[in-house]
């Protein structure tokens, strides 16, 4: 298959579709050719606000193509407060979460990346904000309009997904109403070929009002019952759908080198305008939908003979219907005379129109069908329009589920979307290069997975289970680099070994407790002391390691270097005696530490003193692998980390670590290491493994396994160095939602100046200044709850910041509280003091309710209350940080 510099691959999808919550779903439900319309009772859609006059309109359509939960939102997961998810538009939630899952699906965290990631996405109209948030906030502040302009206008949609997943690429709102987001797909791919990022996430969002129908009317783009009949005689309009869609694009050279998952290729695009030949603005045009598709087949260089596909931006009207076809036909006769060879499909008849989100479901659809080489049936087409001419031009409506096979060379598709007002977009797509065979590699592997809560990340590996379970065929070394380097390690853990998915997958469905190793990660997670013993290893385990581990062949190499016997570490580790016990812990704790593993101490016995002596540099290696001979030292430096004496049991004082007979010692210091160690935050770490269990890369991993699970960030990229690294899509993160939601209706203004006997100074007491400064810090801490979600929420010494407040919140709270005041409270003094207390003594200070300090024994004036930020800069200042 010919590759070309301007191939850009698609190497994430993911989509919330009427019916189908993800990619695998959507196939289920394209490939088994359904419906995904919800028919509403009528209870139901007076429930949700529909007048009974409208649903005894015989034109009012009792359906709608929906996803659900839209009032549903992972808030805690982005850092939203409660107040914030509140007001922002649902469209931004939902992208938000797809992005995500979208990166993940691609096998990359945006934190363990360097890659310069855009953005490209677009938002339909936010009927939140015009039904549910209007009347709120009609008589709101200038404040809460601007915070309501930040959180529901269509410009803030990508940016706000930069922000909140640290993309560091190009980020563009593009809206073109129905073919936004394939226009944000070639968009995306301009600036990939043009280097301005290494990544691009593209998508679009669309949302209707929850639980409602639509009215019909003659002429009108909307179906008459609900169905959407693209190209046959009966067509009479659409459904206009919610849902969303997300997919990661990179350049394919690229993403054939770092071993990405190649869902789809595509080959080129184009877009164009219709201007002003058509007869109305909302109307299509024939001779601009040829030209843009004429147009991507020129820039993919691709002859239409070889194109087997179309996905088609198929609306069902009887007059869009024609002329797309006619369109299709006078572009494809460029180049081929060819009749009833290409395939014609919409995936409208499935789920809708998703308007802003309509083109990448087709090209979704589409990429599915080329990586399963299947054709999926278009419905509810029985008999043809009867003004498309199908017999003598190039295509005809598939209506079955069949393999697609090429005659001409790698399976290629078109994909087409067209938006009102004149902007239409064409894509090519091209089937993935072949994959190379995995390795499949008989060897351990570590696999990783957490969550933010126990429930969480039980449904986590219920769900990897689950997919192990139906992908037996997976890579395991895949699985488990994907897993590492591809999700963002959260506060509840889970690890396993094993060296195949089915182990893995049984391992995980049973919750087996003796294979898998679990924890809870604090802020301040436990320290590793690294426990060497002198022990020797199996040469068997030793030539493992060696084989397949970077790092600890590296400190092998290093100790036979160091014994004069370069190239000769494989047979040193194969060795009896203290010296090669000594090479073995010793590269044992150096490949620990080069996967992230940051030791806080070292306890030793035996020939593990000289590794420990080596580890902490209190002697050279070739110092440490002679006292491992038995040749005392002469010279000791302090240990560069504590050691446990094995003199005393205890940690060595720097004398004690410059004492050349502490490190020749018979004493044993691992003798009573879990009695030091207990209660201090570290704990012991045994580098030699227990009686009859497996040693070697096993053994590793389980050590490596057991210290993730406790907050050790391990360096994944380390772990799996030395290896080709391949993604393969996997269950994503386990979103926690909660409802953000308001309903519609007359809320009332949202602030407001009480009366004056109302207002908080009215309830100081002159003579009782402590008194006031609590009241100022009570009325603190309930308007931030509020915000927050809950007065629990507020601590009273916790950065605001760190809780997910923005400045605007809390400028919003000063002005609320200067009105309470009858005091002009500075805007920025939250940036100053940014917790509740800090800011609540200050503010006492300026109204004169406190004094700043004591006054100093000459009499001088206290001195003003100093922020901690301030204090930091005088201190860069003066030179004392």
């Amino acid at each position: 298959m010919t590759l070309s510099d301007s191939d850009v691959a698609i190497i994430g999808m993911a989509c919330r579709f009427p019916g189908a919550d993800s990619v695998d779903r959507f196939w289920d439900v394209l490939g088994e050719g359904r419906e995904t319309l919800t028919r509403y009772t009528d209870e139901e859609l007076l429930a949700a606000g529909v007048p009974a006059a409208r649903l005894a309109d015989p034109r009012y359509v009792k359906a709608a193509q929906t996803i659900p939960g839209t009032d549903l939102f992972d808030s805690e997961l982005f850092r939203f407060t409660q107040d914030e998810a509140e007001i922002l538009d649902p469209q931004h939630r939902i992208f938000l979460e797809l992005a995500l899952e979208a990166l993940e699906r691609a096998g990359y965290d945006p934190e363990r990346t360097d890659a310069q990631i855009g953005v490209y996405a677009g938002a339909g109209m936010n009927t939140y904000l015009l039904h549910n948030l209007g009347e709120r906030y009609r008589t709101a502040s200038s404040v809460d309009h601007y915070r309501l302009m930040l959180a529901n206008d269509k410009d803030f949609l990508a940016t706000r997904v930069s922000y909140k997943l640290n993309l560091t690429g190009p980020s563009v709102s593009v809206n073109t109403a129905c073919s936004t987001s394939l226009v944000a797909v070639h968009t995306a791919c301009l600036a990939l070929l043009g280097g301005e990022c290494d990544m691009a996430l593209v998508g679009a969002v669309h949302l209707n009002p929850p639980g409602q129908g639509y009215q019909y009317q003659e002429g009108m783009i909307f179906s008459p019952d609900g169905h959407c009949r693209a190209f046959d005689a009966d067509a009479r309009g659409t459904v206009i759908g919610s849902g969303a869609g997300a997919v990661v694009l990179k350049r394919l050279k690229e993403a054939l080198a770092d071993g990405d998952w190649i869902h789809a290729v595509i080959k080129g695009s184009a877009v164009n305008n219709d201007g002003s030949a058509k007869t109305g603005y909302t109307a299509p045009s024939i001779s601009g939908q040829a030209a843009v598709i004429a147009d991507a087949q020129d820039v993919a260089d691709v002859d239409p003979e070889t194109i087997g596909y179309v996905e088609a931006h198929g609306t069902g009207t009887p007059l869009g219907d024609p002329i797309e076809v006619a369109a299709l036909t006078q572009a494809f006769r460029e180049g081929t005379d060819r009749t009833g060879y290409c395939a014609l499909g919409s995936v409208k008849t499935n789920i809708g129109h998703l308007d802003t989100a309509a083109g990448l479901a087709g090209l979704i659809k589409t990429a599915l069908m080329l990586e399963h080489r299947t054709l999926v049936p278009s419905l509810h087409f029985t008999e043809p329009n009867p003004d498309i001419d199908f017999a003598t031009g190039p295509f005809f409506v598939n209506t079955e589920k069949t393999e697609w096979k090429s005659e001409t060379g790698p399976l290629r598709a078109g994909v087409s979307s067209f938006g009102i007002g004149g902007t239409n977009a064409h894509v090519i797509l091209q089937e993935s290069p072949a994959r190379g065979e995995s390795p499949h590699e008989s060897r351990p592997e570590l696999l990783v997975l957490s969550a933010r809560s126990a429930d969480a990340l039980q449904q986590a590996a219920a769900a990897l289970a689950r997919h192990l379970r139906a992908h037996p065929g997976l890579d395991p070394a895949a699985v488990a680099q994907t897993l590492g380097l591809g999700r963002r390690a959260h506060t509840h853990r889970l690890a396993l070994v094993a060296d195949s998915t089915r182990s893995a997958a049984m391992a995980l469905a049973l919750g087996d407790e003796e294979r898998t190793r679990r924890g809870v990660t604090g802020r301040d997670p436990s320290a590793p002391v690294l426990v060497l013993t002198g022990t020797g290893a199996d040469p068997a385990d030793t030539a493992e390691l060696y084989a397949s581990v970077a790092a600890y062949r590296d400190a092998a190499d290093a100790c036979a270097a160091a014994l004069g016997r370069p190239g000769g570490a494989e047979a040193l580790l194969a060795e009896d005696g203290a010296v090669a016990a000594c090479c073995h812990e010793y590269s044992l704790a150096g490949a620990l530490t080069a996967w992230g593993v940051a030791p806080a101490g070292l306890a030793a016995t035996g020939a593990g003193l000289a590794a420990a002596a080596a580890l902490a540099e209190a002697l050279p290696l070739t110092d440490a692998l002679a006292l491992a001979r038995g040749a005392a030292p002469h010279r000791v430096a302090p240990p560069r980390m504590p050691v446990v004496s094995p003199s005393t049991g205890r940690w060595m004082t720097e004398d004690e670590g410059r004492d050349p007979a502490v490190w020749t010692g018979p004493a044993d210091a691992t003798a009573s290491v879990d009695a030091l160690l207990d209660g201090t935050g570290r704990h012991p770490v045994r580098l030699t493994p227990p009686d009859g269990e497996p040693g070697g890369l096993a053994h590793l991993l389980t050590l490596a396994a057991e210290q993730w699970v406790l907050g050790a960030d391990l360096d994944f990229a380390a772990v799996h160095s030395g290896r080709d690294i391949r993604r393969v899509p996997l269950p994503t993160h386990r979103f926690e939602r909660r409802r953000h939601w308001v309903e519609p209706g007359d809320h009332g203004a949202r602030t407001g100046t009480a009366p004056a006997g109302e207002r908080l100074i009215a309830r100081f007491d002159p003579a009782d200044p402590q008194h006031n400064v609590e009241l100022i810090r009570e009325h603190l801490t309930e308007a931030i709850g509020k915000v927050l979600g809950g007065r629990h929420l507020a601590a009273p010494d916790t950065n605001l910041f760190d809780l997910g407040l923005d400045s605007l919140v809390l400028i919003e709270v000063v002005a609320e509280l200067g009105q309470e005041l009858d005091f002009e409270v500075p805007a920025a003094s939250f940036v100053e003091f940014p917790t509740i207390r800090s800011f609540g003594d200050n503010l006492a200070e300026l109204m004169g309710l406190t004094p700043g300090t004591a006054p100093g024994s000459d009499g001088t004036a206290p001195a003003p209350r100093t922020s901690r930020r301030a204090q930091r800069a005088a201190a860069r200042r003066t030179g004392q940080a």
